[in-house]
């Protein structure tokens, strides 16, 4: 599959990031054609043109839609930093724009997903990844570079594709490994590590940490790229602790395995125990046994199980031979076990000392069996772990991802895990803080203290601030770029297949209750079509937790409070909000005399807008990031009334109008606008005051409503003025007036102030 996958070279060995304070064109080049060649020649692994299309993971899409996706990110990010003006192929860049977050383990699988989505060839999918090469090149070569490149510089956009690539070395590697192994073929330069280092690593003691304050968070000022969820600030008290010297081994696990571990519910969270028992997992999904376990993949893969051993494997490994140290006498000690091992591309006897890769609720039953107060490491302890080396704010030579020979496996040195052994201890005596694999943490995954988005995509981190996400840190041996550094922070949903481990460890302090220092999130966050489902709070009769609200705005503001404030505000006035704009708006389009076949309103609230819109457009889109929002405007839009309390506690009930035209309307709940959102004839904003940033959905305006067609700004007050808005339009859009709007509340009249635009 060369020749099928490289609009480039073929490539391993990963290029460390350029220190933005004083980077030049050349370096951003060779930095880009590095993201972009590594995740080529990851490709050419597929036996052929039909494993593009298979789906190793019914969670996930088909391979051929991440082999793309990351090219349509260039383009997409391009377009909001205004480094381009004209896309290379809106089909693709609306196809493969964003992919599936499953919000549990047994999601069924999606149109995509189950075979009857017609996705491109793989050779138009290469031609569209060699025209997105030489635009990003070319954009390159001819924008003015100013340094230091800061989160302000257009500039931003093309390390932001740069460094998602390199996410994606992860994601599309995990898919690939759940492939049946005969689909694959081991590329030419991938290496295995040893198989072990020195002797087998018999023991795993603890160390012990002495109580210390700790900062971390990355500074605004520091010369390399980093995501949104990485800057900000948090100091905390840790108190004592111990923690394990390595990340516990496939050896250590094999004992939890073989004593009955799997099959004890006592060692279980209820939401872990839930899993497992659905997925009938017996071990670790890398793992393989004899008895046929139920699989994971998706589609027409979806009754295969890896859990047979191989008849062909060669020298103790298939489809390869053995190196790097896989003696004759493992290959006896592999085929005495009950377990072989699946790397990337090859099957091989369990490699005891190398960390064993779970998911979290394998890893939180782990601790249950070890005993009494054993856990995961906590975000502030593995940032004590690190060592004060680490822990310093000053350059890139203080991250280990800038050193030209880091004593850690990151950055592909390997093309799998290595012997826990391997790389040498920090002055603490800890071995692997950083690469292997990545390490689940206690915490629930939400923002730092200051945390807020940027607006070329505001929605990377902030969606998954729900509870329901746990840190992962460290990184790991395919983690390149960002991804590698000291101020890396990643999240997965508990069940999520990863190359994640885990480390255990105890608070020292004596006490029936212990205090462990993890930040779970508290808030109650409603999912469209489940509700509110329980928080899962492993260990609470041994551990107390910290509660701290998330960091996502928009989560907190979508409450049963709100959601009553907003029906009593659109329902509860004949001269409400929502009516007014409605209203004006349908005289908007007749001065205007813009076309009326759709119309798109961003902060749809409750329905009632839309709705009354629908009376003058054929098609209206309510859009709102409220989940609750949507669920009433939707239940409405049926037919349904909804009971409420008014502000004064009176309870009412809220149903629409018999004049609105329902069936011209659609809801939908979206934390950004994506580009399958297109081609309005009015677009209408009226949610500015409570979006976390109004400009990320203030940008692409102009591009999703069509010419001559006009965008309505409606804000409660007059922070969006014609000059503020002005900025984020460029030319695009044309202002045309502003006008005060009348509307009735509890408090009695109030004014909003509308703006009007055109699209040239």
């Amino acid at each position: 599959m060369q020749s099928k996958t490289l609009t480039g070279n073929l490539t391993f060995k990963s290029l460390r990031p350029p220190d933005l304070a004083n980077c030049t064109k050349r370096e951003l080049c060779e930095y880009f054609e590095n993201s972009y060649d590594l995740n080529e020649s990851l490709f050419t692994s597929l036996k052929d043109e039909s494993v593009f299309y298979k789906c190793p993971d019914r969670l996930r899409l088909p391979l051929i839609f991440y082999f793309c996706h990351t090219a349509v990110v260039y383009v997409n990010k391009l377009m909001l930093a205004g480094l381009i003006t004209e896309r290379v192929n809106l089909e693709f860049e609306t196809m493969f724009e964003t992919g599936v977050d499953e919000m549990s383990w047994d999601d069924t699988e999606n149109y995509r997903m189950g075979g009857s989505y017609k996705w491109p060839s793989v050779d138009s999918v290469m031609e569209y990844r060699r025209n997105v090469r030489n635009l990003v090149l070319k954009v390159i070569r001819d924008t003015a570079l100013d340094v230091p490149v800061t989160m302000e510089s257009p500039w931003w956009a093309i390390l932001m594709g740069i460094e998602h690539e390199r996410i994606h070395l992860e994601t599309s590697s995990v898919l690939i490994r759940q492939l049946p192994v005969e689909l694959v073929i081991k590329p030419k330069g991938w290496v295995y590590a040893p198989y072990k280092c020195g002797g087998r690593v018999e023991e795993n003691p603890f160390i012990s940490v002495e109580a210390q304050d700790v900062t971390f968070g990355k500074p605004k000022e520091f010369p390399s790229y980093g995501w949104d969820n990485e800057y900000g600030e948090f100091s905390t008290r840790v108190p004592a602790f111990e923690a394990s010297k390595f990340m516990i081994t496939n050896g250590e696990f094999l004992e939890f395995v073989e004593s009955g571990g799997y099959d004890d519910e006592k060692f279980w969270t209820e939401e872990g125990w839930k899993w497992k028992e659905y997925r009938q997992s017996k071990h670790p999904v890398f793992w393989i046994c004899r008895h046929g376990c139920k699989g994971g993949c998706g589609a027409d893969l979806g009754k295969y199980s890896h859990c047979h051993f191989p008849n062909n494997v060669s020298n103790g490994i298939m489809n390869g031979t053995m190196t790097n140290g896989h003696s004759r006498e493992a290959i006896n000690r592999g085929e005495k076990r009950n377990y072989m091992y699946r790397a990337m591309f090859d099957v091989m006897p369990l490699p005891l000392d190398w960390p064993v890769e779970v998911n979290y609720h394998q890893g939180r039953a782990f601790c249950a069996w070890k005993g009494f107060g054993f856990r995961l490491p906590t975000e502030a302890e593995r940032n004590v772990m690190k060592g004060k080396k680490f822990l310093t704010t000053g350059g890139t030579k203080d991250d280990i991802i800038y050193q030209k020979k880091p004593k850690a496996n990151i950055n592909l040195q390997y093309g799998s895990s290595t012997p826990v052994n391997m790389y040498p201890a920090n002055e603490l005596g800890f071995h692997d803080v950083f690469g292997n694999v990545w390490e689940w943490a206690e915490d629930h995954f939400n923002g730092l203290n200051g945390y807020s988005s940027h607006w070329f995509y505001d929605d990377f981190s902030s969606p998954c601030f729900d509870g329901r996400h746990n840190l992962i840190l460290g990184g790991s041996w395919i983690s390149t770029g960002d991804e590698a550094s000291k101020f890396a922070r990643f999240a997965f949903r508990r069940h999520f297949v990863q190359h994640a481990g885990f480390r255990i460890a105890r608070s020292l302090e004596q006490a029936e209750k212990v205090n462990v220092p993890a930040r779970l999130i508290k808030d109650d966050v409603f999912v469209l079509g489940v509700g509110v489902e329980e928080k899962e709070i492993p260990n609470e009769d041994e551990m107390e937790y910290e509660w701290v609200p998330t960091t996502n705005y928009q989560y907190s503001y979508d409450t049963e409070d709100s959601l009553y404030g907003i029906i009593e505000m659109e329902f509860g006035f004949r001269d409400s909000f929502p009516h007014q704009v409605a209203q004006h708006c349908l005289s908007l389009q007749k001065v205007y005399q813009c076309n009326t076949a759709s119309a798109l309103w961003l902060g749809s609230g409750a329905g009632r807008g839309p709705l009354e819109l629908s009376s003058g457009f054929q098609n209206v889109l309510g859009v709102d990031y409220a989940a609750r929002f949507i669920d009433a405007a939707q239940k409405l839009q049926s037919g349904e009334k909804i009971g409420y309390k008014t502000s004064n506690g009176e309870q009412k009930t809220a149903f629409m109008p018999e004049a609105c035209q329902s069936n011209k309307a659609v809801f939908k709940q979206m934390t950004w606008i994506p580009n399958e959102i297109s081609d309005y004839d009015m677009t209408i904003v009226t949610f500015l005051d409570r979006t976390m940033n109004a400009k990320a959905w203030l940008a692409r305006l102009w591009e999703i409503t069509v010419t001559s067609g006009i965008v309505v700004i409606v804000s409660k007050d007059d922070i969006w003025s014609k000059d503020s808005l002005s900025q984020y339009f460029r030319n695009e859009l044309i202002f045309k007036e502003t006008q005060d709007l009348k509307y009735a509340t509890k408090e009695g009249e109030l004014t909003a102030h509308v703006t009007v635009w055109a699209r040239q």
